[in-house]
């Protein structure tokens, strides 16, 4: 991720443990089918992470599950305007979580914010 913010000129993000954290708890929810794959309940994390991060007033998020690395999730991404539009957008932190589901399948969110 960091390498294509810098091909393009970007600064790199920095991880943060707050939104790291709702990142997390977002895909733990949708690897355990307590939540839908997608974005539902992105503005309550979006509320969480401008309330607890100082200066935090713009927030963006991808998800993504099935692939096999987060390479390949990343790569994919990239060929997807919208995503890829959040990953070269004006964003300084992030927080990516990772969890499997009963079958061992990938979930992957990961949240920026500026």
């Amino acid at each position: 991720m960091n390498q294509h913010r810098k091909k393009k000129g970007l600064p790199a993000l920095s991880s943060n443990p707050v939104i790291e954290a709702e990142a997390r708890r977002h895909t733990i929810a949708m690897a355990s089918h307590q939540s839908p794959f997608g974005h539902d309940g992105f503005s309550y994390r979006s509320k969480v992470i401008t309330s607890k991060v100082a200066g935090v007033t713009a927030t963006a998020e991808n998800v993504a599950y099935g692939s096999r690395s987060a390479e390949e999730v990343v790569n994919g991404w990239l060929k997807s305007s919208g995503h890829k539009k959040n990953i070269e957008g004006k964003y300084k932190l992030t927080g990516i979580g990772v969890a499997r589901d009963e079958k061992s399948v990938l979930y992957f969110t990961q949240i920026f914010a500026n």
